[in-house]
C-alpha cells in the first residue's frame, strides 16, 4: 500500500533526476561523477521549492491570521475555563472554527509546505535505496534508465556513494560515509533550528508571544533538530543533501519575508520601520500623507499639553529690567 501511494512521487523524482542528469552530461560533466548527481539532487530540491512557493505564501497568511486571532482565542479560552463537559468543549470548538472562518485562516495551512514535500522526500529515499539492487541486475528505476542507475551507483562524494548511510556504507569507504553524513546531519539540524528561531524571535507580535502557540514553538525549536540528529543516521547521503538544501532555501526565503514583509507589531516590523525612517519613508502600511498628518497631530497635542509656568511679580520686574 505504501509503495503504491509513493509510486507517482517516485516517478516524478526519477523524471526530474533524469532530466537534470541529461542536462549536466550534455554540458560536459562526467555522467558517473558525484558532482553531476549531487547537482541533480540540488536541482530536484529547487524545482520542488519553487513549486511550493504558493503554499508558502498561504502558510505566511495563515500564520499571521492566527497571530491576529490570539487575543480572541485567549478570551474564548477564559470563557470556557474550568468547563470540561462535552457540550462546553463542543461549543468552544465551534466558536474557534467560526473565528478561523471569519479571519479566513486555517491552523493546518502552516504545515502545507512540509506535508507536500514529504512524499517527494520518501520517493527520493526509495529511489536511492533501490539503486544498488537495480545496478546489480542492470535494471532501470522508473524514468531512470539502466545506464543512469549504473552511473548513479558508481557516483561517489569524497569516497561515499550517494545511496549510502551511516549504518550501510554500500560499496564505498565507510569512514568517508560517516564523516560526510555526520556533517550533513549537523547542517540539516542547524538550518532547521535557525529557520524556526528567526520566525519565533522576530516575526511574532508581542501578543502572540503570550500565547500557547508560541510556547509550543519554543519546545519544537529544540525537539525537531534533536529528532533530525537521531534519525539522520538512517538517511542516505543523497536524501541528506536534499533536506539540507531545502532547509537553506527555507531559511533564505523566510529571512527575505521577515525583513521585507514582517508580521504586524513584531520586532521585525519595528526594525523595518526604523530602516524606512532612516530613508525618510513612512512606516509600513501608511502613505506619506497619513504619516505627516499623524506627526502633525502628535506635535499639536504636545503643544496644547504644555503648561505655562506662573511668574511672580518680583521675577516679572527683574525680566522687565533685563529687557530694558
Amino acid at each position: 500500500m505504501f509503495d503504491a501511494i509513493l509510486w507517482p512521487f517516485k516517478w516524478i523524482v526519477s523524471l526530474i533526476l533524469t532530466g537534470f542528469h541529461n542536462l549536466f552530461t550534455t554540458i560536459g560533466l562526467d555522467p558517473s561523477s558525484g558532482l553531476n548527481w549531487v547537482l541533480c539532487i540540488v536541482g530536484l530540491t529547487l524545482v520542488m521549492r519553487v513549486l511550493t512557493i504558493p503554499l508558502f505564501l498561504k502558510q505566511i497568511k495563515s500564520m499571521r491570521g492566527m497571530q491576529e486571532l490570539q487575543p480572541e482565542l485567549l478570551k474564548l479560552k477564559a470563557k470556557y475555563k474550568g468547563k470540561t463537559d462535552q457540550l462546553s468543549r463542543q461549543a468552544m470548538a465551534q466558536e474557534q472554527m467560526a473565528l478561523y472562518k471569519e479571519k479566513g485562516t486555517n491552523p493546518l495551512a502552516s504545515c502545507l509546505p512540509i506535508l507536500v514535500q514529504m512524499p517527494i522526500f520518501f520517493g527520493l529515499f526509495q529511489v536511492l535505496n533501490g539503486v544498488p539492487g537495480a545496478a546489480r541486475n542492470n535494471e532501470g528505476i522508473l524514468m531512470l534508465s539502466p545506464s543512469d542507475v549504473t552511473s548513479f551507483n558508481d557516483a561517489f562524494v569524497f569516497g561515499a556513494p550517494l545511496f549510502s548511510t551511516m549504518m550501510q556504507p554500500g560499496n564505498g569507504n565507510h569512514t568517508s560515509t560517516i564523516a560526510i553524513a555526520g556533517v550533513l546531519v549537523v547542517l540539516m539540524s542547524l538550518t532547521q533550528f535557525i529557520t524556526m528561531k528567526q520566525l519565533s524571535a522576530k516575526n511574532m507580535s508581542d501578543a502572540a508571544k503570550e500565547s500557547s502557540i508560541y510556547r509550543q514553538q519554543q519546545i519544537l525549536l529544540y525537539v525537531f533538530p534533536i529528532i533530525f540528529l537521531i534519525t539522520g543516521i538512517n538517511f542516505p547521503i543523497g536524501v541528506l543533501i536534499y533536506w539540507t538544501v531545502s532547509n537553506l532555501w527555507s531559511m533564505g526565503q523566510q529571512w527575505w519575508v521577515i525583513r521585507n514583509n514582517p508580521s504586524p507589531n513584531s520586532q521585525a516590523e519595528r526594525e523595518l520601520n526604523a530602516r524606512r525612517a532612516a530613508k525618510g519613508l513612512p512606516p509600513v502600511g501608511k502613505t506619506k500623507e497619513q504619516h505627516d498628518q499623524e506627526q502633525a497631530e502628535i506635535r499639536e497635542r504636545a503643544t496644547r499639553g504644555q503648561r505655562v509656568q506662573p511668574v511672580g511679580k518680583k521675577r516679572q520686574k527683574q525680566q522687565l529690567k533685563k529687557n530694558k
